[in-house]
């Protein structure tokens, strides 16, 4: 009867009221986790270099397992000039230039760096990226190649030249929400054996600092997550004191992800 349907409603067992109570709070804690899940994050990464006089062509970086989907790339290209060509890569994915080729101080334009990246790109097992060295085979190269997970979105670039010092400032990024930031160091002294290291929360990645007698192109990258908008940038410490080209890029997820 439906009177005595209302009374067991009304009645129910005390353990099993209490179970339905916590119900809400349990969605609610399932909510950061799931936006957790879904904000932009370090993938796979990795540095090619050839040392000068002992390059090859094609360089081609070491083979990484990428996510499948969902996933955007950067690539930079730094060393000689004649060798600034774009790269290709093992998933067929499209390269944009960002921004120019910004030439080193002080070698007569015969060195530069340039920045690629393949937004919400495909990947898979034994992900490798290669650039044609048509102008000097031989020469000195530096190439990273970083994967950020979760990332449909270039939401900021920033790239400046920093003036000699012991410390140099990168530009800034602003962000809408959950980012993760991509800083990319190339110093422009002639020295061989050298140090650099972020502030400001990066982690460092990858670098090649310590380089061999017969020269290099030296790099270093660093990441750092952050989880909610902002203005961010990073200063690079290091010595000897050189000047430097940086980057720092800013990756965030589709908004149609973040729900």
């Amino acid at each position: 009867m439906p009177e005595r349907a209302s009374d067991n409603r009304r009645h129910r067992h005390p353990l099993l009221a209490a179970l339905l109570a916590l119900l809400p709070l349990a969605a609610a804690a399932q909510e950061p986790a799931a936006l957790e899940a879904s904000a932009p994050a370090l993938g796979a990464h990795t540095l090619l270099t050839h040392s000068e006089g002992e390059g090859v062509t094609p360089a081609v970086t070491a083979p990484m397992d990428t996510q499948p989907s969902g996933s955007s790339f950067i690539v930079l290209n730094g060393g000689y000039a004649k060798n600034a060509n774009a790269p290709d890569d093992s998933y067929a994915n499209r390269w944009k230039r960002i921004g120019r080729s910004v030439s080193y101080n002080g070698y007569g334009d015969a060195f530069n760096v340039t920045a690629y990246v393949a937004l919400a790109g495909k990947g898979g097992a034994g992900h490798t990226v290669r650039v044609d060295k048509s102008g000097y085979p031989e020469g000195e190269i530096s190439l990273p190649f970083i994967e950020v997970t979760h990332a449909g979105v270039l939401q900021d670039v920033a790239q400046n030249y920093a003036e000699p010092g012991l410390v140099l400032s990168s530009g800034s990024v602003t962000t809408t929400g959950p980012a993760l930031l991509v800083a990319v160091w190339w110093g422009d002294g002639a020295f061989k054996h050298m140090t650099t290291r972020p502030d400001s929360g990066f982690t460092l990645l990858d670098s090649y600092l310590m380089l061999p007698d017969n020269s290099g192109v030296q790099c270093a990258v660093a990441y750092k997550r952050v989880d909610a908008a902002g203005t961010y940038n990073v200063r690079w410490i290091g010595s000897p004191i050189q000047g430097a080209i940086l980057w720092l890029f800013a990756f965030q997820a589709r908004p149609a992800d973040t729900h």
